[in-house]
């Protein structure tokens, strides 16, 4: 099981799907504010803090990016290729 919020509803809808014991995702491209009020811009690593917290109090653990990729069904992550240097 896993869930998503979108806009102010979420933190709580994530909330409620971690202490269920589901899946979360979030990130700014769902919601622009840490709060419903809208008076504090959000981060993309506030966010994932945030939640964060909330899963190690409920004793959850936190899928590592490789463990995330495979859940949501994406190709494992290549290394990007070396920069090739250009002679002059």
């Amino acid at each position: 099981m896993g869930a998503t919020g979108i806009g102010r509803f979420q933190f709580p809808i994530n909330a409620l799907a971690i202490t269920m014991g589901g899946n979360v995702r979030v990130g700014i491209e769902d919601s622009l504010y840490m709060d419903a009020g809208k008076t504090r811009l959000a981060t993309n690593v506030d966010m994932v803090k945030r939640l964060a917290n909330l899963a190690n109090a409920y004793e959850r653990e936190i899928a590592t990016p490789a463990e995330a990729r495979k859940m949501i069904g994406l190709r494992p992550r290549t290394q990007p290729a070396a920069s090739k240097q250009l002679s002059a």
